[in-house]
């Protein structure tokens, strides 16, 4: 029996004190579980959805804090993002929009900043050409 791949966050001690709203905890990041998941966690907030339906992923660099640090929508299309950090971090993208966890609408993708953001590409492939 394999275990689950966990990619913890990656959070910058400068925006600590934003993110302690979130009440992040040492799970938070990306579970890679052995019965076929992909969670992410962001405090309290969570998307889940097989692994199945996650089509590739790809790191995304040098964001500007206030489009980064939390838990926020894209302006330009439906995605989520769960951040911790500035510097880098994983767009992964779903076949299947995942439901809703802020907002109104679906979400198509997540970036998330973990620690490890070349291992968690390697581990969900990288994402395919539109």
């Amino acid at each position: 029996m394999s275990e689950d791949r966990h990619f913890p966050l990656e959070i910058d001690r400068r925006y600590r004190a934003l993110l302690a709203v979130f009440r992040l905890a040492p799970d938070d990041g990306v579970r890679l579980t052995d019965d076929g998941r992909f969670v992410a966690s962001f405090g309290r907030m969570k998307l889940e959805t097989p692994l199945d339906n996650v089509v590739g992923a790809h790191i995304t660099t040098d964001y500007n804090w206030w489009k980064a640090i939390g838990a926020r929508l894209s302006f330009a299309d439906d995605g989520l993002t769960f951040g911790s950090n500035t510097a880098m971090g994983v767009c992964v993208h779903f076949a299947e929009r995942v439901p809703k966890v802020i907002g109104f609408k679906d979400h198509s993708a997540l970036t998330i900043t973990v620690a490890d953001a070349e291992g968690l590409v390697a581990a969900l492939g990288p994402a395919e050409p539109a």
